[in-house]
């Protein structure tokens, strides 16, 4: 039997919208639910040889999966076995197959394109997605996974600059071991970011220089070669993994870390003084106390009722100076950062010395060894600018995503939502 293979576009296949297919029927069902049977409308092609069929040699129902039109729709499509009309081919007969249902597909292209669409792009979470669709959730997530697949290799990016910071991939646990005692594990991962795209690369295991390593052993050397400048928190274990793998790339320390160093010893000294004075913890009526957070503020942001209540706390709560010292300190770290030349950040450098030295005290003497430990990384911070702001914007992502799945067991599909995410974001 011959059959046309070209088809008009009616009225219910415009509305159903179902590329390359059309609408030849359509009813209510018993429960509510409605039926649409479709058949496709492509000039099918032998699988084998490519000749274009003309003879239809049977006919089959299969029900597929899509998307919902106005609540649930049970879509059923009509599908023909073709003869191939080749004498050659060594393939008699085949089934047809479209862009929307390939080979052993059992749902369309575009179901599964709205679901990588609702979990990645609106941030929806894979179990509500499934129930909005009508699925199962290994369904969409096997979307994910599919999706993730083809997404561009690393090794094909031109990238020049890397940050990298760490986060935690899970709550923490303790696991108790044969003899009885208990471990405590912090399940940490590691975020490798582009800093001129703001795109996740990779997310590694651990927050050491093993997981890094790894994957920085994983890139080929030409890729090595045209890293410029990495960017990181002040961690040891990713300088050496950087020292290892990128020796001649320079290695720049993250400004804002720096300041939460110099912000952490001043809440150790006033910490300290409310013990010293006062014999217990703070309060709210201990000036230091109550305006604990103002002295965190940067001194170029407060407003002069602010500097009021600042001076105010430093004559009445503070009367070995040593607070102020403390702050005094902590805002010329932050001028030293500031530094738009090394003649200038040398030179805070030195004040920033002077100022350690007179204040005598173990809290700024620790962040001052910690200042020269990363000079030369907080000389290329100067010189390049470079920050891990991208990767903290990328780890802020990450979070929401932990948050709107309420956590991950599988690490593999947990990086394949953060890479998919990011992809989505940079491509935006």
């Amino acid at each position: 039997m011959d059959e046309p293979t070209d088809s008009r576009r009616d009225a219910a296949s415009t509305i159903f919208n179902l590329p390359a297919y059309r609408v030849i029927d359509a009813f209510d069902l018993p429960d509510g639910g409605r039926r649409v049977v479709v058949e496709s409308t492509d000039p099918p092609g032998c699988t084998t040889c490519g000749v274009i069929a003309t003879r239809v040699h049977s006919r089959r129902s299969q029900l597929v999966r899509d998307i919902p039109h106005a609540g649930a729709v049970q879509v059923v499509w009509a599908k023909r076995r073709w003869f191939c009309p080749e004498d050659l081919c060594p393939v008699a007969t085949f089934a047809e197959a479209t862009m929307q249902v390939p080979r052993l597909a059992r749902s369309t292209t575009r179901l599964r394109g709205a679901l990588v669409e609702a979990v990645i792009i609106s941030g929806r979470a894979v179990s509500e997605t499934a129930r909005a669709h009508g699925v199962s959730w290994p369904m969409v997530q096997a979307a994910l996974t599919a999706a993730s697949l083809v997404l561009p290799d690393v090794n094909t990016l031109a990238v020049r600059r890397l940050g990298i910071d760490e986060h935690r991939y899970r709550s923490v646990r303790f696991i108790r071991d044969a003899e009885g005692a208990w471990t405590r594990y912090e399940p940490w991962m590691s975020t490798i970011v582009d800093l001129d795209t703001a795109g996740v690369l990779g997310v590694v295991d651990g927050r050491g220089a093993a997981g890094v390593g790894q994957w920085l052993h994983a890139r080929g050397p030409a890729w090595l070669a045209r890293i410029e400048v990495v960017a990181i928190d002040p961690s040891a274990a990713f300088r050496k993994a950087l020292r290892e793998h990128l020796p001649r790339a320079a290695v720049s320390v993250d400004a804002f870390h720096l300041v939460k160093l110099a912000n952490d010893a001043l809440t150790k000294v006033r910490q300290r003084l409310a013990r010293d004075n006062h014999g217990r913890r703070g309060r709210l009526v201990d000036p230091a106390w109550a305006n604990r957070r103002l002295l965190l503020r940067g001194a170029d942001t407060l407003s002069p009722k602010a500097w009021t209540r600042l001076q105010r706390v430093f004559l009445t709560d503070d009367p070995t100076d040593e607070l102020s010292a403390a702050w005094g300190i902590k805002e010329q770290l932050r001028r030293l950062l500031a530094s738009d030349t090394l003649e200038q950040a040398r030179q805070e450098r030195m004040v920033l010395g002077y100022y350690v030295d007179v204040a005598d005290m173990a809290e700024t003497d620790r962040l001052w060894a910690t200042i020269t430990t990363w000079w030369p990384q907080i000389e290329t911070l100067i010189l390049t600018g470079a920050t891990n702001a991208k990767t903290e914007a990328a780890n802020t992502s990450i979070k929401q995503i932990k948050r709107t799945a309420r956590g991950y067991r599988n690490p593999a599909n947990y990086r394949a939502r953060i890479l998919l995410a990011s992809a989505a974001r940079t491509a935006a």
